[in-house]
């Protein structure tokens, strides 16, 4: 190691008289020089602080340790997920963005809610709208709304099973303009 290197303060030094033997060191362990690059990055950013507070006794040691344990956990990831993504495999992976059908389902559904809010009385689809769109507490509701929380209660319960009834009903098909179950009927 170069005498600079010895002054405890003194990262530059550091990292010139060991950049080279560590990345050789770390692509013999990591078998791949790519990965080695990157993990001596990160083994650098890691004792860098504790470099030029004068807080590490044996830098040069504890860069190698850091590098080590680092690499070891990158070996430790590749036994649990083997599989790289290569370009070969990009295309042909599932897309995290939902489908066309999806989307089409999604904006129906909601449709289809607002549809059922803006059929319920008024005074439960305020309430509703209070209490889950603005998250009013009960109190809350009561309060603004000047009516006791018992009715804001009852309310809120009515508008949720106004809501279930609405929302569990088939939706009528595109074709057909009718419900599923009366498109499968046989006339005579």
């Amino acid at each position: 190691m170069a005498n600079g290197a010895k002054d405890p303060g003194n990262f530059a030094a550091l990292y010139e008289a060991t950049v080279a033997p560590l990345r050789r060191y770390l692509a013999r362990l990591l078998r791949d020089r790519t990965e080695a690059q990157d993990v001596s990055h990160e083994a650098y950013l890691r004792v860098y602080p504790l470099v030029k507070e004068n807080r590490a006794e044996k830098p040069e040691a504890l860069l190698y340790t850091t590098a080590k344990r680092l690499a070891l956990n990158r070996i430790k990831r590749r036994r649990i997920a083997p599989i790289a993504v290569d370009e070969a495999h990009v295309e042909s992976a599932a897309s995290a963005t939902p489908g066309v059908v999806q989307q089409v389902t999604a904006r129906q559904d909601l449709a289809r809610l607002e549809a059922a809010i803006t059929a319920l009385p008024p005074g439960c689809r305020s309430v509703l709208l209070l209490r889950k769109v603005e998250l009013m507490s009960h109190r809350e509701i009561a309060s603004t709304l000047g009516i006791a929380v018992s009715t804001v209660e009852k309310q809120h319960a009515r508008a949720l099973r106004f809501l279930k009834a609405a929302l569990n009903e088939e939706p009528p098909h595109a074709e057909s303009g009718q419900n599923a179950p009366d498109a499968l009927e046989v006339k005579p």
